[in-house]
């Protein structure tokens, strides 16, 4: 199977959810006239920004605004939405969460950001998730993880290990790291033998720089596409038969000795 993957890579406005909808909403619209692409990949937080101190305000109350927008545009436009992530206000606090969304508008998925950040206070605002980003995008078994995650192999391993093949990753990732930003999704493709999208923010905020540089990387290693710093539309194909012909190449999960790595 293959799929055309499109990585809208954005500037955040502030703590600005009205203008960052209308914004990404616009571009989504645009992209399926031009590329029209199987997957639709968004950026971390992508209707607020890292505006943490008022997520009490500005977080989407149960994600209500966010999941009827991207239901809507998945089934209109008939694409599969990997919907970034929003903060979602809940009883409990706030989460950082990714929805998912297949070709009908029904949601397939949600995931809230596990490891929080603490040198940006993450872990002040936001509460953690508890459960695994997998699932099936047209049959496919994918995850899905936000930013920071991508430090935790094990935790990129808990996914593939459960037959992922596709890694979605959804980030705000600052420039001055973005050396660790590229090295660090590479070796999660290449030690997992699966393919990696990566859909970074561009622009900055009042206390960052971001890298920019989303990535689409098969299961070798091999950069497909890669942005710049700027705003953009990245795309690429992938072909999921690769991560098949590569598991068998390079056993690497047939060879695993896990007993012995606790």
């Amino acid at each position: 199977m293959k799929l055309k993957i499109a990585c809208l890579q954005t500037d955040i406005a502030f703590g600005k959810p009205d203008e960052n909808i209308a914004a990404v909403e616009e571009k989504m619209k645009s992209i399926m006239l031009s590329d029209k692409p199987d997957v639709i990949v968004l950026p971390e937080l992508w209707t607020t920004g890292y505006d943490l101190t008022r997520l009490d305000v500005l977080a989407d109350e149960e994600g209500k605004r966010t999941l009827s927008l991207m239901s809507e545009l998945s089934k209109n436009c008939s694409v599969n939405i990997i919907a970034g992530s929003v903060a979602k206000r809940t009883e409990a606090g706030v989460t950082n969460t990714m929805y998912v969304f297949d070709r009908q508008g029904e949601l397939l998925h949600e995931y809230s950001k596990l490891h929080l950040f603490k040198l940006m206070d993450e872990h002040l605002y936001l509460n953690g998730g508890t459960e695994k980003g997998l699932f099936k995008l047209e049959g496919i078994q994918s995850a899905g993880v936000i930013c920071y995650d991508i430090r935790f192999p094990e935790w990129i391993r808990a996914h593939t290990v459960n037959g992922a093949e596709i890694l979605f990753v959804v980030a705000e990732w600052p420039l001055p790291r973005l050396h660790h930003w590229k090295t660090m999704l590479i070796s999660r493709a290449i030690e997992n033998q699966c393919y990696v999208v990566a859909c970074n923010r561009s622009g900055e905020d009042p206390k960052n720089v971001f890298a920019g540089h989303s990535m689409i990387i098969d299961p070798w290693g091999e950069i497909l596409a890669e942005a710049g710093t700027e705003e953009a539309v990245l795309t690429a194909e992938i072909d999921l038969e690769k991560v098949k012909e590569i598991r068998k190449q390079i056993p690497v999960f047939e060879d695993r000795l896990p007993h012995f790595y606790l």
